[in-house]
């Protein structure tokens, strides 16, 4: 949260200055909840105090003049930084937690969420490839990397880490190539806030996994693995969770594919009809581009060789480990062709929904 510690107070001031703190807040701050974090000298967090506590407590006799320490909080909820671990958003709303702290070891606080941005905290590491050319899209992408053409008022690339951040995912590395240049400069500028972000650069294209093995210590046992030019409403929260419920190695997100027949078709056994089907419709799942990988077998990429995703995932199934999919019916849109720009500039709205 941007300036979180506009919602700090010292536990020596009174409740008056504590009121008039929430008063500013609501001024100049009206996205950050009415809690304040209460600090004792060593800047440990010690207590939270709402403007619901200080009313409570002026009707029960308190003074204006008393300390914050006399009516705050201490049985607070907060996190320790001790690594990624997940954290149900819903759960800590449901108990009223609009703020949450995230302390050191010496209790210090060292971030906040505002849990009204937040729709999940995930223990994943993200990897965006965005080193491809985008051919099919030129004459845009002459000048302009494919992932930073603009869909409604801010690039493709940065619709998706906006997403992912909203799921708490700050750790974010991504592959680059074909004017890699301009994406470093774009998160350099501001855009990356709230993001632990490094670059990949590839020298010769590397295929959809083989960047991976230019990578050094991954900072979760997951790996959200993305591509840079796809647009979607996809839960990642859901998608975890799936993903560590059915004890996968590998989960990919797929997306229905329809093939509707116009014709009437026969199912022929031995040159015999044996039925007929009126103009059927075939779903099939397509692989959308998105997914989850344990970290123990990205290690196990060659370095610097090419390979592509889809390699990578037969050999898996090859050598027995459980590939799974996970069917998503929400919006997607891989972003291709000329048209796919057109329909995602339409299709913005949807987007800002969810």
């Amino acid at each position: 949260m941007k300036n979180y510690r506009k919602n700090i107070i010292q536990e020596s001031c009174s409740i008056e200055q504590a009121l008039k703190k929430l008063n500013e807040i609501s001024d100049y701050f009206p996205d950050h909840p009415l809690t304040l974090l209460i600090t004792n000298k060593q800047q440990q967090l010690v207590g939270t105090l709402t403007d619901g506590d200080i009313r409570r407590t002026l009707v029960a006799g308190s003074k204006l003049d008393d300390r914050v320490s006399s009516c705050m909080n201490k049985d607070f909820v907060s996190l320790k930084k001790n690594g990624l671990e997940y954290h149900s958003v819903s759960a800590y709303k449901e108990k009223g937690v609009k703020l949450l702290p995230i302390q050191n070891d010496g209790k210090e606080i060292v971030k906040v969420y505002n849990l009204s941005k937040f729709k999940s905290i995930l223990p994943l590491e993200t990897i965006i490839m965005a080193g491809g050319m985008g051919t099919r899209l030129r004459p845009m992408t002459f000048e302009t990397p494919k992932s930073l053409l603009n869909v409604g008022n801010k690039p493709i690339i940065q619709h998706n880490v906006d997403r992912l951040l909203m799921y708490g995912i700050e750790n974010i590395t991504f592959t680059i190539r074909y004017l890699g240049d301009q994406i470093v400069s774009h998160f350099s500028n501001g855009n990356g806030e709230g993001m632990n972000v490094r670059f990949i650069r590839e020298d010769e294209p590397l295929g959809t996994a083989g960047g991976l093995s230019l990578i050094d210590g991954f900072k979760s046992e997951t790996i959200l693995l993305t591509n840079s030019d796809v647009l979607t409403t996809l839960n990642y929260e859901e998608f975890y969770l799936d993903f560590i419920k059915r004890e996968a190695d590998i989960s990919v997100v797929t997306i229905p594919y329809i093939v509707k027949v116009p014709f009437g078709v026969f199912d022929i056994q031995n040159d015999s009809v044996s039925s007929l089907k009126e103009k059927p419709e075939y779903t099939y799942f397509a692989n959308a581009g998105i997914y989850l990988i344990k970290k123990e077998l990205i290690d196990q990429i060659p370095k610097n060789k090419h390979l592509d995703i889809t390699d990578f995932i037969e050999k898996q199934i090859a050598g027995e480990k459980n590939v799974v999919s996970f069917p998503f019916w929400g919006y997607w849109l891989d972003i291709g062709k000329p048209e796919d720009f057109e329909n995602a500039q339409k299709a913005i709205q949807i987007l800002d929904c969810y």
